[in-house]
C-alpha cells in the first residue's frame, strides 16, 4: 500500500545564513516548552505483535559474524540492489563520495570528549575524518566546562573543504560531570527546523540525561520532496538500563505525536544495551534496529550498546544499509590507539534523500 506523504510545516526550514546569524553558528539551545513528556503522561500501547528486524531481511541477507570478519574495500551506488552492504565497515575518505540519492546518518559516543581530548591532535584528526564520512552524526558523551569545544572541532572538520556545522544542547545529568548532547551536519546537504529543537521534559526523573530532540530535512532540488525526520539522541546510565530503556518507549511514542505533519523518528545513541535488552521498547509495533545479531559495537568488540531505532512502517525511508565503522582496521590503529579515541564505534545507517510518498 503506498504511504500518505506528511504534509509539510507552514513554518518551514530555514536556511543556514540566516540560522548562523541567529544561533551563532549553531551553539545557542533552548529547552521547548511544547515538546512531550517522558512517563506516566504518555498512553503506553498494548502490543499485540512484535515486529523483529530479522523478518525485514531479504533472502540471502547476511549480519557479519564480527566486525573483523568482513571488510568491504568499496561501496556500491545502488542502495536497493544485490550489491547493497549490510552490516558492513564501508572505508569512506572523501565527503565528494557521498552518494546524492541517500544521507548516511551515525551515532557516536566520543567517550569523554572534552578539552583533555580535542587538545591531542592525532585524535581530533581521526574524529574529523570519522564526521566526514556522514551528513548526520549524532554525538554522546561531551565534557566540557568551555564552549568552544566544538567550533574547535568543526574547524578542524571544515578543513578538507566541507560545510559542516553543529547543535548542541545544554550541560544535563545527576552529578556534577555533566554531558551534553550535540549533532553535527553537513550543512550542504541536511538543514534543520529551529522550531524544533528542544530537550525533552522528564518531571519524573526517569532518565539521567534527557533526550535532545531536533528535526531535520534533506536537502534536494525540490525542497518539498526532501526527507523529514526527528532525531532522537540518547545516552543511558549503565547502572539503570532497564528502567531508561522502559522510559525511552515512552519518550519514542510522545516524538512519534509530537507533530502532526511528521512520523518518523529515529532514536539513536549509546542505550548501554542489546537488542535483547530492548524490552517495551523493542514491543513497539513495527519497531525496527539496525545493529542485531552478533554485531558489536563497543572498540574492545564484545558489547553492542550502540544503535540506530525506527519505526519501519513509518520510516520507509530506510535503505537497509547500515554498518558499525572499525576504526581499528580501517585508520590503521592499535587497540590503545583506537581507545583514545573512543571505546565506542560509530553505527551508520542509509536513508533516502526523499521523502516516502
Amino acid at each position: 500500500m503506498a504511504r500518505r506523504r506528511k504534509k509539510k510545516s507552514q513554518i518551514g526550514f530555514l536556511r543556514w545564513g540566516f540560522l548562523a546569524l541567529v544561533l551563532g553558528g549553531g551553539i545557542g539551545v533552548y529547552l521547548n516548552p511544547e515538546l512531550p513528556f517522558i512517563g506516566p503522561l504518555v498512553a503506553r500501547l498494548n502490543v499485540p505483535e512484535v515486529v523483529s528486524p530479522q523478518a525485514l531481511q531479504t533472502e540471502g541477507e547476511k549480519v557479519v559474524e564480527s566486525l573483523s570478519a568482513v571488510i568491504s574495500n568499496g561501496e556500491s551506488d545502488d542502495s536497493t540492489g544485490a550489491n547493497a552492504t549490510r552490516g558492513l565497515v564501508i572505508p569512506q575518505t572523501s565527503t565528494d563520495r557521498k552518494p546524492a540519492d541517500r544521507i548516511r546518518i551515525a551515532t557516536f559516543n566520543i567517550q569523554i570528549f572534552g578539552q583533555s581530548k580535542i587538545g591531542k591532535p592525532d585524535v581530533v584528526e581521526i574524529l574529523a575524518q570519522i564526521v566526514r564520512r556522514y551528513d548526520l552524526v549524532a554525538i554522546q558523551e561531551i565534557r566540557t566546562k568551555k564552549d568552544t569545544l566544538l567550533p574547535t572541532f568543526i574547524n578542524k572538520v571544515n578543513e578538507a573543504g566541507g560545510n559542516y556545522d553543529f547543535l548542541i544542547g545544554p550541560r544535563i545529568g545527576r552529578t556534577i560531570s555533566t554531558e551534553q548532547y550535540a549533532y553535527i551536519y553537513d550543512a550542504s546537504r541536511i538543514e534543520y527546523d529551529p522550531s524544533s529543537i528542544g530537550t525533552m521534559s522528564d518531571p519524573n526523573d526517569l532518565l539521567h540525561r534527557e533526550p535532545y530532540v531536533v528535526r531535520f530535512r534533506a536537502k534536494t532540488p525540490n525542497p518539498e520532496d526532501g526527507f523529514t525526520f526527528w532525531l532522537v539522541n540518547i545516552h543511558t546510565d549503565p547502572d539503570e538500563v532497564p528502567e531508561e530503556i522502559d522510559a525511552l518507549a515512552d519518550a519514542f511514542q510522545a516524538m512519534q505525536t509530537a507533530r502532526a505533519d511528521e512520523d518518523d523518528v529515529i532514536l539513536l545513541g549509546d542505550l548501554n544495551a542489546d537488542e535483547k535488552k530492548f524490552g517495551r521498547l523493542g514491543r513497539i509495533p513495527g519497531m525496527s534496529w539496525v545493529v542485531m545479531g552478533k554485531v558489536m559495537t563497543n572498540t574492545r568488540k564484545n558489547h553492542a550498546y550502540d544503535n540506530i531505532l525506527f519505526e519501519r512502517g513509518a520510516t520507509s525511508e530506510y535503505l537497509g544499509n547500515w554498518g558499525v565503522l572499525d576504526m581499528e582496521t580501517i585508520y590503521g590503529l592499535s587497540r590503545e590507539q583506537t581507545l583514545k579515541v573512543s571505546d565506542h564505534l560509530p553505527v551508520w545507517a542509509d536513508f533516502d534523500v526523499r521523502e516516502s510518498r
